[in-house]
Parts: structure tokens; C-alpha cells; sequence
């Protein structure tokens, strides 16, 4: 008896050569509204100086402080946002969509508004900031530990959506398995459940502080715009832009950078096809 024949693999559509110029002529003048702008960035940075720029203090002060308090506002999201996408994916509770509706609010709410709401529960006579500064001495407005909480605010979002969505693709049957094993909820999550999701964790991560790096809105209403302190990148190129536009470039540059180098690294993560 023969064995059988190995299903073929599923047919892409097929693309056709010519291209409607209904469709061709608006799709040409999207990519040129979406690239022109980058390419005058380019275009205008002081190649020339760009070396000595780059190392000028305020431009290394404000790079320092932007990728510490990114990471350790991804450091945050991955302790919260971890547990809660688990909660989100594998838990049936009453509100759970309202729940998630809740989670996915900073990505739609301006960025200004939600330092606003920051300070209203974190600030010094906010619903938490007052009992923190009576008890414990903590002020976090204005301070650097204000900037991470500012960033995570707004990043933790995109690590609960791809961590969550991670989860729901990665098979179950394992953890039941491991449950049947006798393993403990807590050993199938960090034994099991963590290194199947490890990509999605860590994709969610890296673009979790792409977006804690460009955070601009809640930083500067929540912590302030103090070089050292509070001065991320997106912040001083705000501030250089009424001085110094050169400078200003160069911080647009390597934010720019940051961006590309992230997207084409997880391309393959949000593009299901070459």
C-alpha cells in the first residue's frame, strides 16, 4: 500500500502585472508624503560635523538619559504587562473586553492627556502622589523616575497586545500537558508557557521601548523639560529647534535611525509575507 502523497502547499494569489492607475497614481503620492519628509531630514543633516554633534555634551546627555529611562521603562512594562497579557489571553473573567478596551486606551489617547491623568494620580496632591510624599518622602513629578513612569504609561500597551497575541497563538495542549504532570501553575507559566511566547515577548519588548525612546507628550506635562533630568531626545530636539536647528537634526537622525533599524528588525513579526 502506497503511502500518500504530501499536500501541496496553499497557492499565493496570483499578482497580475498590470497595476489600475486609479489605484497607482494616490498610492505613489502616499509613499511620496511618507518619505519625502525623511528624505529632507536627510537631505539637510550637517554630514559634514555630524561626528563632533553627536558628541557635543547636551546631545550625549539627553541620548544617555532617553535610553536608560527606556529600558527601564521596558523593564516595568515586562514585569506588569507580561502577567497581565497572561491574564488577558488565558483567563475567562466577567469584563475581560473591558478590561483589554482599558489596556489599549493609551495608544488612542493623546499623549498630553495622559500626563495630565498622570498627574492627577501620581502628582504631589494626586489621589496617590500625596499619600507617597507623606509616607514614603517619594515625589515623582518632574524627576527622572517620573519619566519612566511616563514612558511605560504610554509604551506598555504594544507589549500587552504582542505578548497577548503571542499567548493565543502558542499551542495550550502544553501547558496541559505539564499540568498533568503535576507541575504548579507557576512552573508551567515560567517553564513551559514563557519560552514558547519568547519571541512575542521579545518583540513586544523591543518595540515597547522604541516607543518609550519617542515618548514626547506625557514626559514633557508629567516630569518637565530639565537637561539631565527630565531631557529626553524627543524633548531636546524640541527645545533645539528654537536655537540650535542643526542640532536638532541630529537628534531627529538618530531617533530616525532607532525607528528603521526597529522595523526591519520585526518585519517579519507584522508582515506575513515577503
Amino acid at each position: 500500500m502506497t503511502s500518500p502523497a504530501p499536500a501541496a502547499p496553499p497557492r499565493r494569489p496570483r499578482r497580475t502585472g498590470r497595476v489600475p492607475v486609479a489605484l497607482l497614481l494616490p498610492a505613489a503620492v502616499g509613499l511620496l508624503f511618507l518619505v519625502l519628509p525623511l528624505a529632507g531630514l536627510l537631505v539637510r543633516a550637517p554630514w559634514s560635523t555630524l561626528p563632533q554633534r553627536l558628541t557635543e555634551p547636551g546631545v550625549l546627555t539627553a541620548l544617555r538619559l532617553s535610553v536608560v529611562t527606556a529600558t527601564a521603562a521596558t523593564l516595568l512594562c515586562l514585569a506588569l504587562g507580561v502577567p497581565l497579557a497572561w491574564l488577558l489571553a488565558r483567563v475567562d473573567f466577567p469584563g475581560r473586553r473591558v478590561v483589554r478596551a482599558l489596556v489599549t486606551v493609551p495608544l488612542v489617547l493623546p499623549p498630553v492627556v495622559g500626563g495630565v491623568a498622570l498627574l492627577l494620580v501620581f502628582g504631589r496632591r494626586g489621589l496617590l502622589g500625596g499619600w507617597l510624599d507623606a509616607t514614603f518622602g517619594i515625589t515623582l513629578p518632574f524627576t527622572t523616575a517620573g519619566v519612566v513612569l511616563a514612558e511605560a504609561f504610554v509604551a506598555m500597551p504594544f507589549l500587552v497586545i504582542a505578548v497577548e497575541g503571542a499567548l493565543r497563538g502558542a499551542d495550550s495542549r502544553y501547558d496541559e500537558a505539564a499540568a498533568t504532570l503535576g507541575a504548579s501553575r507557576w512552573t508551567t507559566f515560567t517553564h513551559v508557557t514563557l519560552p514558547l511566547v519568547a519571541p512575542g515577548i521579545a518583540a513586544g519588548a523591543v518595540l515597547c521601548w522604541a516607543r518609550a525612546l519617542g515618548e514626547f507628550g506625557a514626559t514633557i506635562t508629567f516630569a518637565g523639560n530639565f537637561p539631565g533630568r527630565t531631557q529626553t531626545m524627543p524633548l531636546a530636539v524640541y527645545l533645539a529647534l528654537e536655537t540650535d536647528l542643526q542640532a536638532a537634526i541630529v537628534l531627529s537622525l538618530v531617533l530616525l535611525t532607532v525607528s528603521v533599524v526597529i522595523l526591519a528588525s520585526l518585519r517579519d513579526r507584522w508582515i506575513s509575507g515577503p
